[in-house]
This record gives structure tokens, sequence and C-alpha cells, in this order.
């Protein structure tokens, strides 16, 4: 372990204590400008492996590869015959594979008939697209203190003005880290979690003011200080949101870090991580922030637009889809990994009664489906008591037209959003995926969903998976609620243009619901044409038959999410440590109980039901 990063860890470790304010002080500690940071020497040779990081000098490091080779030694006869020779293949993969399998048909160990089955089989040998996805995603590591530690967003050698795609996201490197597990190599995403975690909370403000206790960063950038001839400094240098467009905050940041660090600790059995003090210090501080009372009546976390994966105006605050469902699963996440002692039983409390409200009120309350749409249709308004069928108050005239027209008879989904008088019944590809990941959804819900997606298919897949909304904002209303968005024009980037990264998520919920037809069919439309157009970061038109725009090109979350639903779809076994299942004790909960006069105040029976179903 490298001098910096020893001494990262053991600030943390000491810096810790039962005192929330010294947790405070051991975030501002260092400079509250510059950053993290740690002496490197300039001399020391680079080594060749992983990529470079534009922008500051080269650094060392001794981070190696696993070397497969070393697994099939002389004594591979001894170990192989042919009962285990396809586990042994799929393991060496690609060329390796091929020259193993070879090596022993010609010396009588196994028929050459098993090698040709081997090879037909999915996964056992690389595609052109898969090998040069991984030499991409490889060169796009980031290097920190002779350390991997995460990926840049985007890394086209032909692009002279990065912006901040020359950075290391948290949302985006999401799927990096999954591919990075799956296929074994774990020090990267463990350095990544350790890393962001020393950010946290981090002294920024805008306008002289600072973001609340617990916030993660968007993404950080590694800069280099000379110190002398032969020495420089790495800085770690956090945003938080002050430098982005718009100035917004990320709320989903703190969201996915709780998942990564579920992912990281499920796929390697490194148990000990999340039992870390600083580590078990982040999630309650995150959680806090997330938990914290306010002026809001409704159980889903309030958010302003621009604050996740759609980081422009897009007519999201409030309520949006898919923070519930990011919050709900980071809420099952911290529950899982928080040592319940005497100072965590309160906050387990909390969580436990926070999920049982929130699922309750997605389902019966952003569900969608022509039973649901002619319910609300009918609808009576300016209803006032607590028994008002109508609790919103919606208007029937907000249903749209094109709703009652593309709505399947069996199929249904999440609406967008939901805040008083006002129902967003456009399509959220994250939200709902991740509904059913995360089975924020019933059973049935989340297969109404993906009967919806394959009935409407060419609507929401098209010559590229996947529509990140359906439909587009367009003419007046993309005017008045983009704010003449020149980047957010009818069916590009946000403003229903097609992701390629959403494809991960889309086969981690067809592998949960059984339906991995669909998601096979989707990985197949993408490989046909991310390789041949660059790996960009979202595509344009109804159908995505255009490349986005301003799309960046070797976007690095659109190769990783390619190469971790190849590898979901090969090991669905490992897909089932990423997803949750209905946890039927929160239906026993009910934070509302009975009023003085023993009336309910919520159908907790009316979920249950749901669930059985």
């Amino acid at each position: 372990m490298k001098f910096g990063f020893r001494l990262l860890i053991q600030r943390t470790v000491l810096g810790f204590t039962k005192s929330p304010n010294q947790n405070r002080n051991l975030h501002i500690s260092a400079s509250r400008i510059l950053g993290l940071r740690c002496a490197i020497n300039q001399t020391h040779k680079p080594y060749p492996n992983w990529g470079r990081f534009r922008g500051f000098p080269v650094t060392y490091y001794s981070y190696n590869k696993p070397n497969y080779v070393a697994d099939y030694s002389t004594t591979l006869e001894s170990r192989v015959n042919e009962k285990n020779f396809e586990s042994i293949y799929v393991q060496g993969g690609g060329d390796l594979g091929k020259t193993v399998g070879e090596e022993l048909r010609l010396k009588g160990i196994v028929g050459s008939e098993k090698i040709e089955s081997c090879e037909e089989g999915i996964g056992r040998v690389e595609t052109v697209a898969e090998k040069e996805a991984w030499r991409l995603l490889r060169e796009a590591v980031v290097t920190y203190c002779g350390s991997p530690v995460g990926t840049l967003a985007a890394n086209d050698p032909g692009d002279k003005m990065p912006l901040n795609y020359d950075q290391v996201f948290i949302r985006d490197f999401v799927p990096s880290a999954l591919a990075f597990l799956l296929k074994g190599e774990g020090e990267i995403v463990r350095n990544f979690l350790l890393h962001t975690l020393q950010l946290q909370s981090w002294e920024k403000t805008v306008d002289c003011y600072s973001p609340g206790q617990g916030l993660m960063p968007a993404s950080f950038k590694i800069r280099t200080v000379p110190l002398d001839d032969t020495k420089v400094e790495e800085v770690l240098d956090p945003d938080f949101g002050e430098s982005a467009i718009g100035r917004v905050a990320p709320v989903d940041s703190g969201l996915w870090w709780i998942i990564m660090l579920r992912a990281y600790t499920k796929i390697t059995g490194d148990f000990a991580m999340q039992e870390r003090v600083d580590v078990q210090t982040g999630i309650k501080l995150i959680l806090n922030l997330c938990l914290s009372d306010g002026f809001d009546m409704f159980p889903s976390l309030l958010v302003t637009d621009g604050s996740c994966m759609i980081d422009r105006r897009m007519g999201i605050h409030g309520h949006p889809l898919e923070i519930q469902s990011l919050f709900y699963s980071a809420l099952r996440c911290a529950r899982e990994m928080l040592a319940f002692d005497e100072g965590s039983k309160n906050l387990v409390r909390t969580i436990n009664n926070r999920l049982s409200a929130l699922s309750f009120h997605i389902r019966e309350y952003y569900w969608i489906d022509m039973k649901k749409i002619n319910e609300i249709y009918r609808y009576k308004t300016e209803e006032y008591s607590t028994e008002a069928t109508n609790k919103f108050n919606i208007y029937p005239e907000q249903i749209p037209h094109w709703l009652m027209d593309w709505i399947p008879e069996e199929g249904g989904y999440m609406i967008g959003n939901l805040q008083p008088a006002h129902m967003d019944f456009r399509f959220f590809t994250l939200g709902n995926v991740w509904s059913i990941v995360s089975s924020l959804s019933t059973p049935k819900q989340s297969n109404s969903m993906l009967n919806l997606i394959e009935s409407k298919w060419d609507d929401l897949v098209g010559h590229m998976p996947l529509k990140i909304v359906y439909p587009a904002l367009e003419l007046e209303e993309w005017r008045i609620i983009t704010g003449s968005d020149p980047k957010n024009t009818p069916w590009s980037y946000h403003n229903g243009g097609s992701w390629p990264t959403l494809l991960w998520q889309f086969t981690l919920a067809c592998i949960k619901m059984g339906r991995t037809e669909l998601a096979r069919k989707a990985v197949e439309i993408a490989e046909t044409r991310l390789h041949a157009d660059h790996w960009p970061e979202y595509y344009d038109t109804r159908s995505g038959r255009f490349i986005g725009k301003q799309s960046r090109l070797y976007q690095t979350w659109t190769i990783a999410g390619f190469l971790t639903s190849k590898m979901l779809l090969e090991n669905p076994e490992k897909a089932s440590l990423l997803f949750w299942e209905e946890d039927y004790d929160l239906l026993e909960i009910c934070v509302c109980g009975l009023s003085k006069t023993g009336r309910k105040l919520c159908a907790r029976g009316a979920a249950k039901s749901q669930i059985l179903v």
C-alpha cells in the first residue's frame, strides 16, 4: 500500500468518533480548496496497463490486472477432465480459452466436440465489440496516489473541449464498478468508495452558502501541483454542483454510493468493508440528510429540478420517480449494512417506517394502467376530507391525449411525478426499471411494466435502447418547461433521447422477472451499432437512429453498461446479488395506526392484497 493512501485511511479511522461535530471536522480538516493530497515521484515509470488521465502528468501505480495465465500452469492437466472443462473454458474466456482448449484436445484430455460446443455458448468467446469495450474501459481508468480510483466520464481523444467529461462521476461510475466487480477486479471499486467517502461534505459554497452535511459530490477531478523538480502533489478536487451547469447539487450521488457499496460487499464477500467505522458513519450521514424532517407531508423525497441523471431543467422538480426508486433502494441497502447497536437502533426504526410509507405511496398513487386512467378520467375535484378519493386534487383535463391512445390494455407503469394538482404522465425509464429492481413496485406491477415496454418496443427501444423519457416535450411546452434549452430539443438528450447506459438496468430487471429474452433482444440491437458508432453518450430522433447532436463519443458508462449487460446475461446468478425481492414484513408496518376516532388513515390492507395477486 502506497504511503499517500495509507495516510488517508489512517486519518479517516482516527478522525471518526461518536460526536457528529467531530465527524464534520474530519471532512474539512484538510485544505478547503485543494482537497486531498499525496506526493508523487515523477521519476518513477508508470505501469502501462491502466489508461492515462487527460490533463495532468502521469503518475506511478502498481495495480495489476488478474493474471488468468497463472491459473493455467503446468499442473492444468491434473486439474481438468471432461466434466469440469466447460467451467474452466468459460473462466479463461476469449483467445485464452481457445488456446487452452486446443492444448487439452491435443493432449487427449478433452475431445474437439466439447471445445466446439463451448465455443457456441453465450459469452465463451468475446466479440469484437466486447474486446474493444474492455480496452476502452481500462484506458478510461483514473489513478490517484498510485491506485485506480474511477473512470473518466468520456475519453474521446478527439474532443478538444471536454468540459467536465474528463472528471469521475459517482453516477457514471456505477456501471463501470459493476463491470469490474463481475470481472473479479474489486480493488478499483473499493478505492473509489473509500476516496469518495473522504470527499463527503467537503466544505464547498455557492454564494457563501454550504450544502448539508452528508452530501456526496457529483464528481471529482485530479489535479497536480508541482512541489520541486522531481515531485508533484496530486489533489482530489470534488464538485458538489458549484461548478455544474445550473449549480444544482446532486441528490442521487449519495444514494448510488450506498447502492454501490452493497454491490461491492455482495459480489466480493468483503463484508469487513461495510463494518468500518468511517463507512458506517458515511452511511449514517447520507441517511440523516435524506431522512431529515421538513415541511413536506409525503414520504417521497422532495428535490429540485436537475438533481439526478436528468441534470437539466425538464420539469421533474418535486418528487420525481427516479429519485424515489433510488431512495427506496438506498434505504434497503443501508438497513442491511448498518451495524445494529444502540446508536443505530432508532435510525433502523426510522428506515423501516419510511420504507413502509414510501412503498405504499408509490404503489398506490404513481401507478397508471387503463383501469386507473379511467378512474382519473371520472375524478371529482375540490374534495375536502380524509376520505377523499381524489386526494391530490387532480383535474381530469390533465390526462394527455397521447396517453389515452398509447397505453396498452395489458400493461402499465409508474408516472414520472406527483404533486398537488399535477401528475406528470411521462414514462421515465430509469425510475420504472429501478422500481422493478428494488421491488418498490409489486410483482404484478413489475410484470405489467415489462409488458408495456414489450408492447411499445418501437417507441421505447427502437433502433437503440433505451428512451430516457417518453414522449418528448415539443413546441410551446418545450419552450416553457425547459426554458428553450437548445440541448434538450425534442427527441434529443434528456428530452426523449436514447441512452445505451440504461441497458444494464433494464437487463437486471428482465433477469429478475424471468424475461431475459427482452434483455437479449435489446443487447443485440445495441451491440450492432455501439461499436460502429464509437460508443456515443446518447442517440437522437424518435426511434434513436442518429447519434446525438452533442453526444460525446467513447462515453464510459455506455461502454460499461454494455459490458455489464453481457456479463449479467452470462451469469444470472450474479444478478440475484444486485436486486431485491419483496419484503413482506414492510406490509405489516403501519406508521399511521389509528386515529382517536378509530378511523383508518391509510389502506394497508389494500397494499397487502396487491402483493399477493
